[in-house]
Order: C-alpha cells, then sequence, then structure tokens
C-alpha cells in the first residue's frame, strides 16, 4: 500500500470543471485530460524520488513506478478504443 506522501486521489476517471461540478457522463476528453494529470503528477514523483534516493531500485521509486506504468497503459487503452 501507499504511504500517505505519494497517494494520489482516484475521482474515477473524471475531473471536475471550473465550477467544481463533474463534466457530463459522456465527455471522455474530460476523463482523459484527469488521466493525463496523474500521470505527470506520478511522473514528478518517480523522478523526485530518485534524485532523493539516488537509485532506480528503491522499494519507493520502484512503487510509484509501477502506479506510472498502470496508469499509462490505461491510458493507451483508452486511446485504442477512439480509433
Amino acid at each position: 500500500m501507499l504511504s500517505a506522501d505519494y497517494y494520489l486521489p482516484s475521482y474515477g476517471g473524471e475531473c471536475l470543471t471550473g465550477s467544481g461540478k463533474r463534466p457530463p457522463k459522456g465527455d471522455v476528453n474530460a476523463r482523459r485530460l484527469s488521466l493525463e494529470d496523474e500521470i505527470r503528477v506520478l511522473r514528478g514523483k518517480m523522478e523526485q524520488l530518485f534524485i532523493q534516493e539516488k537509485s532506480f531500485t528503491s522499494a519507493n521509486v520502484i512503487e510509484i513506478s509501477s502506479l506510472l506504468d498502470l496508469k499509462i497503459n490505461e491510458y493507451m487503452k483508452r486511446r485504442s478504443r477512439r480509433g
């Protein structure tokens, strides 16, 4: 399980609009943007951890890397369904 420092909340693939409301259920672009944001945050965390720990094989770096892999796979699956 992730420690509190590395937990990223999941919004079911949805993001909130500027008004704080959820986008319409069929709004695929809003969900994809949220997933892209999660990927960016995870990558930044992984890079930060690597710098701190000076190791690609530390447990924390591997944990974030695994989460990043899952999110990238999810993104690619959604993208392939589109086209």
